[in-house]
């Protein structure tokens, strides 16, 4: 039980790894990186004006759809494998001697299989990040945001990213 409680956990850590890496590189034009853009700094202070401004958002509304396979794919992947190992909690919550055989070996290969398949997931989403990163996109976005002052907004795998290679 307490396996499957941390199992839980970590599945949980990487969700919000992958929410908070988006979010970390979105931009000042996108609300998290989950929005169409609309959100501004207008309002506040924005160190962009006129066509630059313009060209920002475009930037930063084409990295966030560029990334977002990873982020959509990292969160359906962390939210199954949380789900099944609940299941497996739920279902396994008796006496051991009173388990059939079947589930627990259904449990063990699902380990398993669970186990291979983060770490082709965490292979596959860094590869992924890896390959936005080195877009012109992101070169041009992190030229436009260094311009600026705003050294954060890089073309390098980030720390969010790093963590959910990471608890992944």
């Amino acid at each position: 039980g307490i396996l499957k409680f941390v199992e839980i956990t970590v599945n949980l850590l990487v969700l919000i790894c992958v929410g908070a890496a988006q979010a970390s590189v979105a931009g000042f034009t996108s609300l998290g990186g989950f929005g169409t853009g609309s959100f501004s700094l207008n309002s506040a202070y924005s160190p962009f004006e006129g066509t630059e401004l313009q060209e920002v958002r475009e930037l930063d509304m084409q990295f966030t759809q560029m990334r977002a396979p990873c982020v959509y794919g990292g969160v359906a992947f962390s939210l199954t494998a949380a789900v099944l190992t609940l299941v497996f909690l739920v279902v396994g919550a008796k006496p051991i001697q009173r388990l059939r055989m079947g589930l627990l070996a259904g449990e063990c290969a699902f380990n398993l299989l669970a186990g291979a398949a983060y770490i082709a997931a965490v292979g596959l989403y860094l590869h992924f990040v890896s390959q936005v990163n080195s877009t012109e996109v992101c070169k041009r976005r992190e030229r436009l945001y260094a311009r600026r002052g705003y050294t954060s907004m890089n073309c390098v795998v980030q720390g969010g990213d790093a963590a959910v290679g990471l608890f992944g």
